[in-house]
């Protein structure tokens, strides 16, 4: 248990009977050089609601004026080759999975609407057409996450976290060293 800008608890329960108040959040340095803890009570407390003395609410944080220069690098990086091949081969892999499992689905629910006696024909003892395709269905999903995820492994992503890394010095170097 923490003092929260050495306010006492009042009786607005936010604090234990002996005054301690719990830590909400991470804690950050006032400008008085106290440390109080960021929780959603300490900016309504702050604001005076709640019977608290009035404290000040500290600034919101200034942004960096390096926007436009990042924007540049990834700008630039967009433009590259390697970010091309990349994003090719991802479109290479997605676009016809995609529409090859759309195709499967819609002929599923069609062949389930338009031929119920196909999709009743029995297989095997009370296993029929229809519940085949179905669970073909679940199985047909785990296939294509599992081919999904060994392309990227094996063709994109080694790429893309290159790209990556190049992404982020050229940015450190147009912040000027800063991370």
């Amino acid at each position: 248990m923490q003092f929260s800008n050495g306010r006492a608890g009042g009786g607005d329960g936010s604090g234990t009977a002996d005054g301690h108040h719990e830590a909400r959040g991470p804690a950050s340095t006032d400008v008085s050089g106290d440390v109080r803890f960021d929780d959603p009570w300490y900016d309504a407390l702050a604001s005076g609601w709640g019977g608290a003395g009035q404290v000040a609410v500290p600034a919101a944080r200034q942004e960096q004026d390096d926007g436009a220069t990042a924007a540049e690098v990834y700008l630039e990086v967009q433009r590259s080759a390697a970010f091309r091949q990349v994003r090719g081969r991802y479109r290479r892999f997605v676009v016809p999975a995609t529409v090859a499992f759309f195709l499967w689905y819609v002929a599923y629910v069609v062949a389930a609407t338009a031929a119920p006696g196909l999709m009743a024909r029995p297989v095997a003892g009370a296993v029929n057409v229809g519940l085949l395709a179905g669970l073909g269905q679940f199985l047909s999903t785990f296939l294509l996450t599992w081919a999904y995820a060994r392309h990227a492994r094996l063709r994109r992503d080694r790429a893309a976290l290159e790209l990556r890394w190049d992404t982020q010095e050229l940015t450190r170097g147009a912040r000027g060293g800063a991370s």
